[in-house]
Order: C-alpha cells, then sequence, then structure tokens
C-alpha cells in the first residue's frame, strides 16, 4: 500500500497491495485500535515475498481468502486471552491478533515477523483442511517461515544439547502450555529441527507432509512417505549431526557468554577483595598483640603503627 493512504483512526487499512503485486501473495486488511496507527504503517512495509514464500511453505499454490489483522492494545481482551509473553496468535480460519507493544519477543525478533509467523499458522490450517499435525510441527514450520537463524537461536540450542536437558520431539507439545521459560525450549527445538528439516529436504517438504495429512494419512506415515524416514530416524539424525562447532563456536560468540564473562570476573574481583582485606585484619590483630605485649614491658606510649595495605 502506498504510504501516502492514511490510516483511519482505529479503522482499516487494507493491506493488499504490500510491497507490490505477487500472484501468489495472500491479502490482508489491517485493524488498529485507537492509538496503533504507526504499527500498523510499520505492517504494510512487509514485502510480499515473505508471505508469500511462507505459503508456499505451507504448499499452497494460492494462499486463499483474505486475512483480517487486528492490532490491540497491552490490557485489551483480545490481548489477556494470552500469556503475557506472546506477542500475537492466529484467530479463526481467517484471522489474526497482534499486540504490538511486545514485540521483539523471542521466538519473533519484530512485528513483521509476528505477522508472517502468525499467517503461517492459518496457511498450515488450510493446507490440513480440518486435520492436524502435531503442535511443534506447525510452530517449526511457522518459525521457519518468520525467522532468521540468530546467535540468540544458537546459543539456546546449545543449552538443549546438554545431556540432561534434552527434551524428544514427542514431548514438546506439552511444553507450549507450562510457562514462558518451557515454551521458549519449546519453540527453540521446534524451530531448530524444521529449518534443519527445511534446508536439508528442500522447502516443498513442508508442504508435502501437510497435503498427505490431509489426504487422511497419520503425521508419522505422511513424513516418512515424503521425506523417506521415519519420525524417530530423523530426529536421531538430527541431534547427531549437531557437531563441536556449531555446539561452542555461538555460545563463545553470544552476549550470554559476555554477560557470564562478566559476572566471573566481579566474582574473582569480589573474592580477591575478600582475601586481602583477610590479610590486613590479621596484620592488624597481630599489631594489636604486639602493641599490647609492648605495653607490658613499657607501660608509656606504644609504638607508632605503619600499616602497608
Amino acid at each position: 500500500m502506498p504510504a501516502s493512504v492514511p490510516v483511519p483512526l482505529g479503522g482499516r487499512m487494507p493491506a493488499g497491495a504490500l510491497d507490490g503485486a505477487a500472484a501468489s501473495a495472500p491479502s490482508f486488511v489491517i485493524e488498529p485500535q485507537t492509538g496503533l496507527e504507526r504499527f500498523a504503517h510499520e505492517l504494510e512495509k512487509t514485502p510480499r515475498s515473505r508471505l508469500a514464500a511462507a505459503a508456499r511453505l505451507a504448499g499452497l499454490a494460492d494462499p486463499g481468502p483474505m486475512i483480517r489483522v487486528v492490532l490491540v492494545r497491552e490490557g485489551s481482551t483480545a490481548a489477556r486471552d494470552v500469556p503475557t509473553w506472546a506477542a500475537g496468535y492466529a484467530s479463526g480460519p481467517d484471522g489474526i491478533v497482534l499486540i504490538p507493544t511486545r514485540t521483539p519477543s523471542y521466538p519473533d525478533g519484530s512485528l513483521e515477523s509476528v505477522l508472517v509467523h502468525e499467517a503461517t499458522h492459518i496457511f498450515v490450517a488450510r493446507a490440513l483442511r480440518g486435520r492436524s499435525v502435531p503442535h511443534w510441527f506447525n510452530e517449526g514450520v511457522a518459525m521457519t517461515a518468520a525467522h532468521e537463524w540468530d546467535v540468540e537461536d544458537r546459543a539456546m540450542l546449545v543449552l538443549e544439547l546438554l545431556p540432561w536437558r534434552t527434551v524428544g520431539l514427542a514431548d514438546l507439545d506439552a511444553l507450549f502450555d507450562e510457562g514462558a521459560g518451557r515454551a521458549r525450549r519449546a519453540y527453540t527445538i521446534s524451530g531448530s529441527f524444521v529449518g534443519d528439516f527445511v534446508e536439508r529436504e528442500g522447502d516443498e517438504a513442508p508442504g508435502r507432509i501437510l497435503s498427505l495429512v490431509a489426504q487422511g494419512l497419520s503425521f508419522e506415515e505422511a513424513f516418512a512417505r515424503a521425506t523417506g524416514l521415519t519420525l524417530g530416524a530423523a530426529e536421531a539424525s538430527f541431534w547427531s549431526r549437531q557437531n563441536l562447532w556449531y555446539r561452542w563456536v555461538p555460545l563463545l560468540t553470544s552476549t550470554f557468554t559476555l554477560w557470564t564473562g562478566i559476572t566471573l570476573l566481579a566474582l574473582w574481583a569480589v573474592k580477591k577483595r575478600r582475601e586481602k582485606d583477610a590479610r590486613v585484619r590479621e596484620r592488624w590483630e597481630a599489631e594489636e598483640e604486639w602493641i599490647a605485649e609492648a605495653r607490658k614491658l613499657d607501660p608509656g606510649d606504644p609504638p607508632d603503627r605503619h600499616l602497608v595495605n
């Protein structure tokens, strides 16, 4: 949509002309609550190519009918319907609710990426035609469509590679409903697995799986037929291919490592300070004993005290 077209106060802004016309790109209507118009203008800059790619990742040549995107304020009824860490959600077959003031929030780094993420959920639902896939796969496809893999993701995956933390794909769905920390773990593993899977199998792979599920196959059967691997074999291969470089280099370059180093340095400095203070106190105690002994020998003025700190 041309930037010169204003957003009506609390009204609608058609977004079907975002960034040029691509025949396979979906059309949107953006409805900002009063005071959120600037976020609507930000969303109008979303490249249609990203939205079209999300539809294709779900296997849709035709993305389907227009999607209604509602921007709501913090504290509104729509915002209270989801956890405080959620920046948006798909609402029904054709609707998206976004809470702009909650971005950036992992796994999304911008309001634009939240839009693409939630639109992908709608495309996945349309591709499935009433059937379902595991929540982790749905989220993994949405993350792959919307999210650039960055140092934060890699650092989080490094933590998941620790032997006592590893969670299997079959256990992920429950984590999404167990608070922000566990949900972040579920997003990390889901996005990592599906992103790796798409890189190895191609952009068409998720769409093939969704199409087979829509035809009546179970998710596991569809996955095996589309990839030639059982889900268990694919999962084992994913974990085994995380090499030492992937484990350690991202962690060493992350802000997490920086602050960990600063914290350790501060703790070391405190330890050294306490050791020095203890040595000073020992010298003081020794000198007090020496002064006391000197007074016994000479009741006059005690000798001067010279401290070396």
